[in-house]
């Protein structure tokens, strides 16, 4: 097995995931069953109200070949009222329809209210593997997935990763972190992917151009366009404004690139970042609202955080997932098997 010792020169948190931001937990739903190989992945910023405790977010598309839902009013109004939902391409009406219901069942004065609800959903297309025309996701599993979130989870074909490939081998679900210090206080940045996009030629491990050598192992020719999607989450409890989460969230293509990916013609490649910092609370009624930021002098060691998390995050993907059979019997393999 592939033995990566750094990625960067930032020290990692004790996990080396996102849940080393304070608060943050994930889990999942994964079904493998046959031609279905797909799931569902949540991510929760707090253990509380969402809708009533919003935690300020923005998003960054680098390519937009995507289905996600509710990035027009993250971008508008700069938090998250939902937690973030991962699925597959088809499944993001049924999800969106879960955490519609997850909410209005926390909250239900929204309907006194008038109000309406932003749901936010990620997808990535994982029909190499999966039926994804089969529906075999539904609403309910929503709540599975939101049930089972916590500090300590699986990485690699599991949840929305379960039907995911990456750079030709088996992608999915992966995280890491780096732990960042501003004075005499110390923070946290974590990135969570769904991994899906990439060219086998192009793949590069740690720095390492190793994608042709498995290619030569495997005996195909992977050299075609570049398809697929990856969705990165980027988490911290570092203060940081709208505008800036949006400069830290642009930050995740560099780690993105330093893996082999160019972003091509049919991927869908979307980042989103928030902090737990300073979180909206829709139930006060202060007339003004004082926010702290970072110093933007001291922002740099930020972005690199996020370039490192990110990469090191689509090669955890790999590394913790097994290879899968799904779909007319085609398979994906694992980047473990080709350790050294």
């Amino acid at each position: 097995m592939f033995q990566i010792k750094n990625i960067g020169s930032l020290p990692r948190g004790q996990r080396n995931t996102i849940c080393d931001v304070p608060g943050v937990k994930v889990g999942h739903v994964t079904l493998a069953d046959g031609e279905c190989q797909t799931g569902v992945t949540a991510i929760t910023t707090h253990d509380g109200n969402a809708f009533e405790l919003r935690t300020r977010a923005a998003a960054h598309v680098f390519n937009g070949f995507g289905k996600s839902v509710g990035l027009v009013q993250v971008e508008e109004l700069g938090e998250l009222e939902t937690p973030i939902l991962l699925t597959n391409t088809l499944s993001v009406g049924a999800v969106s329809e879960g955490l519609i219901e997850h909410t209005l069942a926390q909250t239900p004065d929204i309907d006194l209210m008038k109000a309406t609800i932003n749901p936010v959903v990620f997808e990535c297309n994982d029909a190499f593997l999966n039926k994804i025309s089969a529906l075999k996701v539904r609403p309910h599993h929503v709540q599975t997935a939101l049930g089972a979130v916590s500090q300590d989870f699986e990485q690699g074909a599991v949840g929305a990763g379960r039907g995911m490939s990456c750079f030709g081998l088996k992608g999915g679900i992966g995280s890491a972190s780096r732990r960042l210090e501003l004075g005499n206080a110390a923070y946290y940045l974590g990135a969570v992917v769904l991994s899906n996009m990439g060219r086998l030629p192009d793949f590069t491990l740690a720095g390492q151009h190793v994608g042709p050598q498995i290619e030569a192992k495997l005996e195909t020719d992977e050299s075609g366009p570049e398809k697929g999607s990856i969705i990165i989450i980027l988490g911290t409890d570092m203060p940081l404004s709208e505008r800036q989460l949006n400069r830290v969230a642009r930050r995740a293509c560099v780690g993105l690139a330093r893996t082999g990916s160019f972003l091509g013609h049919g991927s869908g490649d979307i980042a989103l970042a928030f902090t737990t910092a300073d979180p909206v609370d829709t139930k006060s009624r202060k007339r003004t609202h004082s926010v702290e930021q970072i110093d933007e002098r001291r922002i740099d060691r930020v972005f690199r955080a996020a370039a490192e998390a990110t990469e090191e995050a689509i090669i955890n993907s790999m590394l913790n997932a097994e290879q899968v059979t799904g779909r007319d019997g085609n398979t994906r393999f694992a980047l473990r098997e080709f350790g050294e």
